[in-house]
């Protein structure tokens, strides 16, 4: 059974693919939205949980969420798309590929490895998960959202995280709780990289605390065709941090796709 879930879907042409990250919703790609719907036909989903999008019954996994997508393209008869995830996002964009390969013309991850959790990861998301069920969601965004972001960004835009703290502070905690061990339980993808055929896209964040540039360079020679952008000054969230960058990037990856 799958969760339908809503989305904004504006532009024409071919269909690229938004997906946002964990805790948040699809108006985290809003300064995305006008820029890239002019290069094809944007969808932007609320993943099971999050927005406007029900939780529903089922148990999360990044397998349903990317069965979620695919139901999604299904009843917009879209037959192929690119997709691009940041964070967790990018867990559900290899899970769909590692499903649904022939589905896709491109690939992208923003802000995400194809690695699994390691035992630490794993021991910090069940402590956090301890957390929102004892304090619930908001002590929990106010907590965690400032190290999503660069120190630079710490320092001289503060507004900017108080302004993602108030958008997701009463994010439902079963949600996030889901998120947490959907990510715990996630299998490596590497795989999905060596094997894709299709482009891959990674944009890393030179000062990004989550998902070290480091790590995500180890697997950037996996594809057979990839582009790597590191934005400079960007932790986890270079679409908020540098807006314009991440749009030159993404339009250039998706023309890249549209010509190749």
């Amino acid at each position: 059974m799958y969760n339908e879930l809503f989305c904004q879907d504006e532009g024409a042409g071919a269909s690229i693919v938004l997906l946002h990250g964990f805790a948040e919703d699809g108006t985290v790609w809003d300064n995305q939205l006008e820029a890239l719907q002019t290069a094809g036909r944007l969808i932007i989903p609320d993943l099971p949980g999050s927005g406007r999008s029900p939780l529903g019954g089922t148990t999360l996994s990044m397998e349903s969420m990317a069965d979620d997508v695919l139901a999604l393209l299904d009843r917009r008869g879209i037959e192929k798309t690119i997709l691009i995830g940041h964070s967790m996002g990018g867990y559900i964009s290899l899970a769909f590929a590692a499903r649904h390969p022939g589905r896709l013309n491109a690939l992208g991850l923003f802000h995400s490895t194809a690695y699994p959790d390691s035992e630490e990861k794993k021991a910090i998301r069940r402590k956090a998960i301890e957390f929102i069920r004892a304090n619930g969601s908001a002590p929990f965004i106010r907590q965690s959202t400032a190290n999503l972001f660069s120190p630079l960004t710490r320092q001289h835009r503060p507004e900017l995280i108080e302004s993602v703290i108030s958008r997701y502070a009463n994010f439902a905690p079963d949600a996030l709780i889901g998120y947490y061990e959907a990510m715990i339980a996630r299998p490596d993808r590497t795989a999905v990289l060596r094997e894709f055929n299709g482009p891959v896209l990674f944009i890393l964040g030179k000062d990004d605390a989550i998902i070290p540039a480091q790590q995500v360079l180890e697997q950037s020679w996996m594809p057979a065709i990839a582009q790597i952008h590191i934005v400079p000054e960007a932790g986890h969230e270079a679409m908020l941090e540098n807006p314009k960058l991440s749009n030159q990037l993404l339009l250039d990856f998706i023309n890249f796709v549209s010509e190749s």
